[in-house]
């Protein structure tokens, strides 16, 4: 394999490109990984594209193995899966993950990557990372057995989270997405869909609302979908895009809540 793979930077806000990056000698306790596949994180990412990510939250925001600094330049991303071509013979020509950012091929520790079951195709592995971004939101939310719970916005995460949620005994799930053909993967999922013109903002009968759309009008209407004394759990991230809410309804007097 060349010593020298491509990676992807954030040049500047909004432009992108291609730089050649130049691979470490491979230690004793280090993996050489060709890529396979490596996943955007659509919302994160496209902020980091556009140069959105708050000052005061440049550091908190840094990525494994980034390097440059926002806004830019940077090499950004933690979704990849690869091959490991040279390392210890147990890693030797496994499929493993990594939270590295877009690169055709690069050297981290062993230990900072882990391996793809044989029975999970590489392609879909590259969600291992949201999927652990939904692991955590359901230890947040602390759904029940027999909850009504929906879930606001049908990308990566708002799916992998009704996926699991899907699995709890009793539990009623509606993904609601503006999309209309995301209704196909609803089902897949096995839960029920509604578009947001489909539901009757009175009807305040979810145990937990989980908003993943990362828009104003997604939270506000994961606030109107509530139950009294329930909570929505937040799980967008708007970068330096500012949010307006109504909280002059039902929020105080249904003791309403975001988390």
């Amino acid at each position: 394999m060349s010593s020298v793979a491509q990676a992807f930077w954030v040049a500047e806000p909004g432009r992108g490109e291609l730089r050649p990056a130049t691979l470490p000698p491979v230690g004793p306790d280090d993996v050489l990984v060709r890529s396979l596949h490596s996943g955007v994180s659509r919302g994160t990412e496209t902020i980091v594209f556009r140069g959105a990510v708050p000052v005061d939250q440049h550091a908190v925001m840094r990525a494994p193995h980034q390097e440059g600094d926002f806004p830019g330049p940077v090499k950004y991303g933690y979704l990849n899966v690869g091959v490991v071509e040279q390392g210890p013979p147990a890693l030797r020509g496994r499929t493993v993950f990594c939270l590295h950012p877009h690169q055709t091929a690069y050297v981290v520790p062993a230990e900072a990557v882990v391996v793809v079951p044989d029975d999970v195709p590489p392609r879909r592995a590259v969600l291992a990372g949201t999927v652990e971004t939904a692991v955590n939101a359901l230890w947040d939310a602390t759904p029940l057995v027999g909850d009504r719970v929906a879930v606001v916005g049908a990308g990566m995460v708002g799916c992998c989270v009704a996926r699991l949620l899907a699995r709890i005994p009793g539990t009623r799930v509606t993904l609601v997405d503006v999309d209309a053909a995301r209704c196909e993967v609803a089902a897949r999922l096995g839960v029920g869909f509604a578009r947001p013109d489909d539901l009757d903002r009175g009807e305040h009968g979810h145990d937990l609302v989980i908003h993943a759309s990362a828009t104003g009008a997604g939270l506000q209407l994961s606030l109107d979908l509530l139950a009294p004394e329930a909570a929505v759990l937040e799980l967008s991230w708007y970068g330096d895009t500012t949010v307006e809410l109504s909280l002059g309804g039902a929020f105080h007097s249904s003791r309403l809540g975001i988390r």
